[in-house]
């Protein structure tokens, strides 16, 4: 029962690359990148992200002002929005070449699907890979300016916002999802005959079916 083993592989492998790649997606364009609690005004919280910066009042709703220039953001915002681009770009990517690797498709022979795999799996992973990198680049200036002594404690200082996590977790799944269509890749072997939400199990598997004598004791 390999077949089915490397199908169930497979269907996982594409439903954590897909979720992954959704939250990669949501995370690069959410302004929930960081938060910011004001001790001295609570119905005010401001968030910021790769693009903009808000702020939500209890009273007026929430209201964005977009960054004036690339040029001018900070090193660590500019190599963010390079790198989480690159990201989505690898996914998406990624994403189309695993699917024609499934079992169910006729696509080609097991070579070449074979080949798709590697190739789907590798770009996953790499897109998984780059998307930890800026999160964690944030993060770790967030937390260096959230214990900088230099300074006041009056000061407000920015909080891990939900974004970050959902990139941690979508970077995650992503690799997961990689690792998955690895140990799924088919064999040369068998054939790609299987259904994709069928149960039958091609007949060549157990190669043809015993010849049964009508007449044992009959002999010519």
């Amino acid at each position: 029962m390999a077949v089915n083993h490397r199908i169930k592989l497979q269907y996982s492998a594409m439903f954590f690359a897909l979720l992954g790649y959704i939250l990669i997606c949501v995370s690069t364009f959410v302004p929930l990148w960081k938060n910011l609690n004001l001790d001295l005004n609570e119905m005010e919280i401001w968030n910021s992200g790769l693009w903009q910066t808000c702020v939500v009042q209890e009273e007026g709703g929430m209201q964005c002002k977009d960054f004036d220039s690339f040029l001018a953001l900070p090193f660590t915002l500019q190599m963010a929005r390079i790198l989480m681009f690159l990201s989505d770009g690898f996914g998406i990517v990624g994403l189309i070449i695993s699917t024609m690797c499934l079992e169910c498709l006729s696509i080609g022979e097991n070579k070449t699907k074979k080949k798709l795999a590697l190739l789907g799996g590798t770009l996953l992973l790499i897109s998984g890979i780059i998307a930890v990198v800026p999160v964690s680049w944030i993060a770790y200036d967030t937390v260096q300016e959230f214990w900088d002594q230099t300074i006041p404690d009056i000061v407000p200082r920015w909080e891990f916002g939900e974004a970050m996590f959902m990139c941690w977790f979508g970077s995650f799944f992503l690799i997961l999802g990689g690792s998955f269509l690895f140990c799924a890749m088919p064999s040369n072997n068998n054939p790609p005959n299987v259904k994709c939400l069928g149960k039958n199990i091609p007949v060549s598997l157990y190669g043809p079916p015993p010849v049964q004598r009508r007449y044992p004791d009959l002999i010519i």
